[in-house]
């Protein structure tokens, strides 16, 4: 399935069409978009999905789109989780993963503006999976870690350079949660709906200059290993995001390095999910 966030109302994706969830339902199931993450209602989408004359509903528009996801109750992204990201930052690759966190206040919609704070010259770019939580789970083990998500988006981990770095202690979480620093969308992807769920081709561009490109295949640690490590001592819940970790080729590893700046729109492309499009503005 493909589900959506259309003008705050949770939405099915089927042909084309935007399938109103809750007028579908007649009522039993909620308009919030937040009721999609969870993997108890799934059986009631597909039905929905399923049994739904698309032809009768009208057709989606995407500016409309907001998160899939609006209100995370926490976030988590992993830092060097590409080989060629670890190799470009002159790291060795780590043993385990490294987390911070990203807060709800920096979650926005696929087409939503990236805000430049003025002042602020390293803001960078960075292309990601983002998986969904769809129960509440801890400890779960690698082969079952498929089985406790709602699905998968796309999103940016957009990061201040210069605040994340800056001594005497590195503020990767507070760097990373700037408002509007977390789109994520178009669309929450069930994992029947992937082709292959743990090889997804990806890409970022700006002004259509293609800046990152990889595929998921070639995570250092895949979805299942990441499931594993973070319920080790956190128990999630339904709606909770974790950004997978971006690919070589982010601004501050090129040479000259390339920053986010106002007029720049940032295209980050998973095929099988689908395309954000985030003008950048400062203010």
């Amino acid at each position: 399935m493909r589900l959506a966030n259309l003008i705050g109302r949770a939405t099915i994706v089927v042909d084309g069409r935007a399938i109103d969830v809750h007028r579908a339902s007649d009522g039993e199931l909620s308009a919030d978009p937040m009721m999609m993450c969870d993997l108890a209602n799934h059986s009631a989408l597909r039905g929905l999905a399923l049994n739904a004359t698309a032809s009768d509903w009208p057709l989606l528009e995407p500016a409309q789109l907001g998160a899939p996801v609006p209100r995370p109750g926490k976030g988590f992204g992993v830092a060097l989780n590409y080989r060629q990201h670890a190799l470009e930052s002159g790291r060795p690759l780590p043993t385990e993963p490294h987390l911070f966190g990203k807060s709800q206040n920096c979650v926005v919609g696929p087409f939503d503006e990236i805000i430049v704070p003025v002042g602020c010259e390293s803001v960078d770019y960075e292309a990601e999976l983002v998986i969904v939580f769809g129960r509440t789970c801890k400890n779960v083990q690698r082969d079952d870690a498929w089985s406790v998500l709602a699905g998968v988006t796309c999103g940016q981990d957009v990061s201040d350079r210069a605040e994340q770095h800056r001594p005497p202690v590195k503020q990767f979480t507070i760097a990373k949660s700037y408002d509007s620093f977390g789109p994520v969308g178009p669309y929450l992807v069930t994992q029947d709906d992937l082709a292959n769920r743990d090889a997804l081709p990806m890409q970022c561009r700006i002004g259509g200059e293609v800046l990152q490109t990889t595929n998921t295949s070639d995570l250092i640690f895949d979805v299942p290993a990441l499931v594993e490590w973070v319920t080790r001592y956190i128990t999630f819940e339904p709606g909770d995001l974790l950004w997978t970790g971006t690919p070589g080729g982010v601004g501050e590893a090129r040479n000259p390095q390339r920053f986010l700046r106002a007029g720049d729109v940032v295209e980050t492309d998973i095929e099988g999910i689908g395309c954000m499009r985030n003008p950048v503005v400062s203010r």
